[in-house]
């Protein structure tokens, strides 16, 4: 099976007060809850605690992209079986999009669903849910106000007063300054706990570090890379998938919180079967050698502009 990751850059900030959605836990999964909250670690520089593995929610209504032009309700419960999954297994933080499922042949938008899927879980025991979400660099979007704007679009689709990391999804065509600054003044409003970047180029990310430097705002970057070689070898070794070892592997990077997409239950579980254990330090070490000489990253397309 194909990883698919979100080119997440993470930009952890200023903490900014509690986000979650809370009531009791069950006996069934209070073990799973509690493990994996003591084994929580901080997103980048920040204070934001997530879970080591976070699960997308690209597919989650946006069945066009998967050339599959009907959404409908054996979709959507496979959906929530897969956030329910996640949430039994331990994993409480998850990463979705405002152009994720975006309203196309009827299918309703990642955010909504996620939102949806979170209150319904409140209504039946407690849990802290992490939030991320991005912000589309859209040809016709201008300025600061254009972040402001559609961030609190997001958050009402979900249904939150503010999220753990937000993120510009890509690079903007005509100019990034505003849209840094706007990720400053989310910060500076409460709305979001950190910021990021996806998808940029090395200078790219530099400036954006240097211009919310000036505001007191850090942001830092993690690039994951899957490692495609000696995986099955080594996954037949540990009884594992895999898509297993290339998460344990980004796992003990140790400044890595991958966040595969899941969409349904089996693949949400199957992900959290990569919690539990751990690579050696030769195979990390192996594995991080092989990933050295793969090509780097350079960003998204519009850097060819």
């Amino acid at each position: 099976m194909a990883l698919q990751f979100c080119g997440v850059g993470f930009s952890p900030i200023r903490y900014r007060g509690g986000l979650g959605a809370r009531a009791v836990a069950s006996e069934s999964n209070a073990t799973a809850l509690r493990g994996a909250e003591e084994e929580k670690v901080k997103l980048g520089g920040s204070e934001v605690k997530v879970t080591k593995l976070g699960i997308g929610a690209w597919s989650w209504g946006d069945t066009a992209y998967w050339n599959d032009f009907e959404w409908d309700d054996r979709k959507l419960k496979a959906a929530r079986a897969a956030f329910n999954a996640s949430i039994d297994s331990g994993i409480t933080f998850f990463d979705t999009a405002e152009v994720y499922g975006a309203g196309v042949m009827g299918a309703v938008n990642s955010e909504t669903l996620l939102g949806r899927f979170i209150k319904e879980r409140q209504q039946k025991e407690s849990v802290e849910v992490a939030v991320a979400t991005k912000f589309a660099a859209l040809p016709w979007r201008f300025g600061r106000g254009s972040v402001l704007s559609a961030l609190r679009n997001s958050l009402s689709r979900l249904g939150l007063s503010s999220v753990d990391l937000y993120q510009l999804h890509w690079p903007g065509i005509w100019g990034n300054e505003g849209y840094i600054d706007g990720l400053g003044d989310a910060v500076e409003q409460g709305l979001v706990k950190a910021v990021g970047v996806s998808n940029y180029s090395e200078k790219r990310l530099r400036d954006a570090y240097n211009r919310l430097k000036k505001r007191g705002i850090p942001l830092a970057s993690n690039q994951l890379q899957p490692l495609l070689n000696r995986i099955k070898e080594i996954g037949q070794n540990y009884g594992k998938t895999q898509t297993q070892v290339v998460l344990n592997w980004l796992i003990c990077q140790g400044n890595v919180v991958p966040i595969p997409g899941a969409k349904n239950a089996e693949q949400a579980t199957e992900f959290a079967g990569a919690l539990g254990w751990q690579l050696t330090d030769q195979e990390i070490e192996e594995l991080r050698s092989v990933a050295s000489e793969t090509k780097p990253v350079i960003g998204f397309p519009v850097e060819k502009l």
